[in-house]
């Protein structure tokens, strides 16, 4: 009998629950280790201190969920993540790469931003790890983590602008999957994973969970997104039918939101700026730039170009206002 697929993670981690849908979807054998218990395991295989990490039954390893993903669509194309039409398959990785760097922003800035949610989940944590003292551990992980909320931007500035995208994402959203089973119509796609992992991680804590039990049909989704069906006996869905509801979050998060931030990030790194400022829906939003952001707006933009003649995909770009950022 082959070994199974290794995926070493936490429930935690958005990437790594993304990568373990992921499997779940394609119906590949595979373990799931939680990070705490695969200290060795992970030291011998992981190049980097991320999660997460997958093992490969030939005892090959990868990181990084977005190329985990796309080596794996290689290896086991069926039943597929990427769309036949060229142009929804990149508007499938737009909203992934989305998901990705944005709506990480948002999980990241809710679970520790407010005191609800710095005690709740750092004491789950610390449950979590088998700590013999939880007040203890608890309060050295709230410790460590809170400054870290920099990281994905969120400061006295951006807070609130974070936390109006989470809301009007999961409105978008409602309205949009009221329409569709799933992001790009009747089966789970790239889109879907990538957006998933941040909203289910940020509903498992108080104020998160809070805003997404306003937002029903998501909540719904994101509920079927943990173990996703691979054979659902529809189709994914044409630009027709997925426009009146998918325009508006490609251009209210994506183009108005995300795309300008990542852009603005990406200038900052290659001209040295220690900080950032970008007019964001008229608000002005401020952060330490990451180089992590702009290699990946690079490879977005090399998506894009394969399929830049693309004259679907350009009105689509067009129309929500996405089209110059990714030149």
């Amino acid at each position: 009998m082959t070994d199974p697929y290794r995926i070493i993670g936490s429930e935690e981690s958005p990437f790594s629950v993304k990568i373990r849908s992921y499997f779940r979807f394609k119906g590949l054998p595979h373990e799931w280790i939680e990070r705490r218990d695969a200290q060795d395991l992970f030291s011998q295989h992981a190049k980097l201190p991320l999660i997460p990490l997958l093992i490969k039954p030939d005892g090959t390893s990868m990181q990084d969920s977005t190329p985990i993903i796309e080596a794996m669509e290689r290896e086991a194309p069926e039943p597929s993540v990427y769309h036949a039409d060229p142009a929804l398959n990149f508007v499938a990785a737009l909203i992934e790469e989305f998901g990705d760097e944005w709506g990480n922003k948002w999980m990241f800035h809710l679970r520790w931003h407010r005191t609800i949610d710095q005690v709740a989940v750092s004491k789950r944590f610390a449950e979590t790890q088998g700590a013999d003292d939880v007040e203890a551990a608890a309060s050295q992980i709230r410790e460590r983590m809170v400054p870290r909320v920099w990281f994905v931007g969120s400061n006295e500035v951006t807070g609130t602008q974070i936390e109006k995208s989470f809301k009007d994402t999961l409105t978008l959203l409602d309205a949009h999957l009221t329409e569709h089973d799933f992001v790009m119509g009747g089966r789970p796609t790239f889109a879907d994973f990538g957006l998933w992992g941040q909203i289910y991680n940020a509903g498992r804590d108080p104020t998160g969970g809070a805003i997404l039990e306003q937002h029903p049909t998501a909540a719904r989704w994101v509920t079927t997104m943990l173990d996703p069906p691979s054979d659902t006996g529809k189709d994914l869905a044409s630009w027709p039918d997925l426009e009146p509801t998918l325009l508006p979050l490609l251009a209210d998060q994506i183009a108005d939101m995300f795309l300008p931030w990542s852009v603005a990030n990406a200038h900052a790194i290659e001209d040295g700026q220690e900080t950032f400022d970008v007019m964001l829906k008229d608000h002005r939003w401020t952060q330490k730039p990451q180089k992590y952001h702009a290699r990946s707006l690079t490879a977005l933009r090399e998506k894009f170009a394969a399929v830049a003649d693309n004259a679907d995909l350009n009105e689509i770009l067009v129309a929500c206002g996405a089209d110059e950022a990714l030149h």
